[in-house]
């Protein structure tokens, strides 16, 4: 069983920065990809911010050169840098992770339970 907990969220005026945090704990026998993803009011959930098991990352075209999705294995902890925020960034930010807890068992993705954004003057 994975767990993972988000943190970070907050009332921010427009064009201001917040950094989300995604703690994860149990048992990740093997991680194949994590993101972050938001969903606004009356819409659809949608990728913000992915990462390959190899590293790479992608965004949405919302949030290029805005928003910069980080790890730190260390402390097994996934991060998202909001910059220039904008009132349409508003939404609740979950973040998720594909993984493993035991060889041979197939991958399943692992939700948390979502961080408040609120982009408004």
């Amino acid at each position: 069983q994975v767990q993972l907990v988000e943190s970070g969220g907050g009332l921010v005026q427009p064009g201001g920065s917040l950094r989300l945090s995604c703690a994860a704990s149990g048992s990740i026998f093997r991680l194949y990809a994590m993101g972050w993803y938001r969903q606004a009011p009356g819409k659809e959930r949608e990728l913000v911010a992915g990462i390959n098991i190899d590293g790479s990352t992608n965004y949405a075209d919302s949030v290029k050169g805005r928003f910069t999705f980080s790890r730190d294995s260390a402390k097994n902890t996934m991060y998202l840098q909001m910059n220039s925020l904008k009132p349409e960034d508003t939404a609740v930010y979950y973040c998720s992770a594909e993984a493993s807890t035991a060889r041979g068992t197939i991958p399943y993705d692992y939700w948390g339970q979502g961080t408040q954004v609120t982009v408004s003057s």
